[in-house]
């Protein structure tokens, strides 16, 4: 019975951790006869799981999805992940899943053996969060979006803008984008006619979802750089365009996408779409970027570094 009930286990591990399995690759995986897996899959459905078949020469078995969550069975790594996931998400931007995460960590770490407590504990003590924060979204908002998304149904839903004003917008949602402070749905405005990025904590989404909808092309064919360009311009206070002596590739290594755009000009140098709180701050910024640059715009920019440059010579002395 033992013998049995192990086998089952790693039977279930190893319908969990590939799509699909043929009676003959896991009868050699396990060391026994294409029956005794039949008989085993047998006995795991009559536990709960939903264990689909097909017969035939390409036939095989796959995990299917129950009306329960089964238990997971994790190896090391994929265990420390979802562990320092679920940290990190206890703590995160997606207001309402706080303490569900922390009841699965507590689970989790449980049940974990000693060996995998210690890297877990060790990655929670000797890592802090730089990431500032922002604004948090409904956990039911963000599903309501995302599941929009993947149907690729229309969205309506009621919107916050920036200047207060309430309004109803009917939208053919494309991609829900985290930049690290907030969260974005970037759609085709059916009533503007045009693209338009939302911030999804003024997003409420309305029941039911309209018709489905052919994919459209995202503008400029990325919808990342697209977003990241527009929240620029309206979440800086300033905004700046700037000229770096260097490619775009070694840039991409140093500023992470949540300072600014990069836009490759040649082999040798590449644009930034940048802003910050005040040009101050800005041209601070732009000194740890430790290449050689030229501000394109705004021409004010120019006239702080030029003082930054003169205080910096007087103390350099």
């Amino acid at each position: 019975m033992v013998e049995t009930s192990v086998r089952l286990l790693r039977l279930l591990a190893l319908l969990q951790g590939h799509r699909d399995w043929s009676g003959a690759t896991l009868a050699e995986r396990l060391a026994v006869t294409t029956r005794t897996v039949r008989n085993d899959v047998e006995r795991l459905r009559v536990l709960g799981y939903q264990i689909e078949s097909r017969p035939g020469v390409a036939g095989g078995y796959r995990l299917g999805a129950g009306s329960a969550l089964p238990p997971l069975l994790l190896d090391d790594d994929e265990a420390v992940a979802v562990a320092v996931g679920l940290r990190v998400a206890a703590s995160g931007t997606v207001s309402g899943i706080e303490e569900t995460s922390l009841r699965a960590l507590a689970k989790l770490e449980q049940a974990l053996p000693a060996r995998l407590r210690h890297r877990v504990d060790a990655l929670r003590t000797a890592t802090v969060s730089a990431v500032a924060g922002g604004p948090t979204v409904e956990a039911a908002t963000l599903t309501a979006v995302s599941t929009a998304v993947h149907r690729r149904e229309r969205l309506r839903f009621d919107y916050d803008g920036h200047d207060g004003a309430a309004t109803v917008r009917d939208v053919e949602p494309y991609r829900l984008i985290y930049t690290g402070r907030r969260w974005y749905l970037l759609g085709w405005d059916i009533g503007r006619g045009d693209w338009r990025t939302f911030r999804a904590d003024r997003i409420q989404p309305r029941t039911p979802t309209g018709p489905r909808f052919p994919p459209r092309e995202p503008p400029g064919g990325d919808a990342v750089a697209h977003v990241l360009r527009g929240v620029g311009s309206t979440a800086w206070r300033h905004s700046a365009r700037v000229r770096l002596h260097a490619p775009a590739a070694l840039m991409t290594e140093r500023i992470p996408t949540t300072a600014g755009l990069l836009e490759a000009v040649d082999e040798r140098t590449c644009l930034l779409h940048t802003g910050g709180e005040s040009l101050a701050n800005l041209a601070a910024f732009l000194g740890t970027i430790e290449v050689d640059f030229d501000v394109l715009d705004p021409p004010e920019l120019r006239a702080v570094l030029q003082a930054v440059a003169t205080r910096f010579g007087r103390a350099a002395g």
